[in-house]
């Protein structure tokens, strides 16, 4: 039976669709991707917390839904929005559809969308505040749910994901990394595992003795959503262990990291999200095909100030993609080198943070 479903944004717009997965209503940001493949992992991406998703790709759930491809526990996406969702998938490890797995994580998801219209005007008037109901309610009830929902910027996301206690991922090995969990996704972890490394996810609240403690070799600081000035205690724990051991960051971890030497950080307009972001290194001329998900940028001006450098861009809008510390151990990037969906050019990351730890 087909479900009626609103979505409501605010500026004030009401579009009507079908109804799948919960029947609930949900707010939060509204952010789009224009990655084709890889919505099991997106909408497990805990850096989606926060953020109402669509995706510009026309049919989505066509390959069902594996937990083999969670990028963490469960869903962390508000709400799903799709042009058209496929309720009879085709593949040999699907376990679910698409709507049943929205269904068991209480997440509501709206099809037949114009999400191409939806896609330009997010581009025009930046992403915002929205909500999406699969359940009978009023246009003016559900703009009064999209009006009282708090702000993504002001909004301390990290503190709602990151583990609560050490977790040990791989045992103890020659060399060993912590992690310190500001959303970190599955793929990030896998990498480390692979390079032979002991892995110990953080809370992101970890104190720089926490981590003495553990005797390891390298900090790495994880991707996450929201903004970067919100997350508490974390720069003052960077700034002492670089001066102990390398640390690395990867998406919300760079934006950490650039706040933590003087750096300044924007909210883009809609921000990177997909699987197809180019990406120039300065030092080689190499171009990498990336994977991304983010709503903040480092100020490219502010670096000029600081001991940080900027090794990496992006070719299309020129942001920094990567940075490092002159004079300490410290390197990150604004992309995903784990992919989990997208391409794995930048995997090289995880080589040359081992490799520093080892020469360290």
């Amino acid at each position: 039976m087909v479900r009626t479903a609103k979505l409501a944004l605010e500026d004030g717009t009401i579009l009507t669709g079908e109804g799948f997965g919960a029947k609930t209503i949900k707010s939060g940001e509204i952010v789009f991707s224009t990655a084709m493949t890889g919505y099991v992992e997106s909408l497990t991406d805990p850096s989606f917390k926060g953020q109402i998703l669509m995706s510009t790709y026309p049919l989505e759930g066509n390959y069902g839904v594996s937990s083999e491809w969670y990028q963490s526990d469960d869903i962390k996406v508000e709400a799903y929005i799709v042009r058209q969702v496929c309720r009879e998938p085709c593949h040999p490890k699907s376990e679910k559809t698409l709507s049943e797995f929205l269904e068991e994580f209480d997440v509501p998801g709206i099809s037949n969308i114009d999400t191409r219209a939806l896609t330009l005007k997010i581009r025009e008037l930046g992403s915002m505040k929205a909500a999406v109901a699969t359940v009978d309610i009023s246009d003016e009830e559900l703009l009064k749910i999209v009006e009282e929902q708090p702000r993504l910027e002001d909004m301390n996301l990290v503190e709602e994901i990151t583990v609560k206690k050490p977790k040990v991922i791989q045992e103890r090995k020659e060399y060993n990394v912590a992690v310190l969990d500001c959303g970190v996704k599955k793929s990030i972890l896998d990498n480390l595992v692979q390079k032979d490394v002991g892995v110990i996810v953080l809370p992101s609240s970890a104190s720089v003795q926490d981590i003495l403690d553990l005797d390891v070799d390298g900090v790495l600081i994880s991707s996450g959503p929201g903004n970067p000035e919100n997350v508490d205690k974390i720069q003052d724990t960077i700034k002492q262990i670089a001066q102990k051991m390398p640390v690395a960051g990867i998406c919300l971890g760079q934006q950490i990291i650039a706040l933590t030497y003087g750096a300044k950080i924007y909210k883009m307009k809609f921000g990177h999200r997909g699987s197809n972001q180019p990406v120039k290194d300065l030092a080689t001329g190499k171009i990498y095909i990336t994977s991304q998900n983010h709503s903040f940028a480092i100020d490219e001006d502010s670096i000029e100030d600081t001991d940080l450098e900027i090794t990496q861009i992006n070719l299309n809008d020129g942001t920094p993609e990567a940075i490092r510390h002159k004079n300490l151990p410290i390197s990150c990037i604004q992309y995903h080198p784990e992919a989990g969906p997208g391409p794995h050019d930048s995997k090289k990351f995880f080589d040359d943070f081992i490799e520093t730890i080892k020469n360290y």
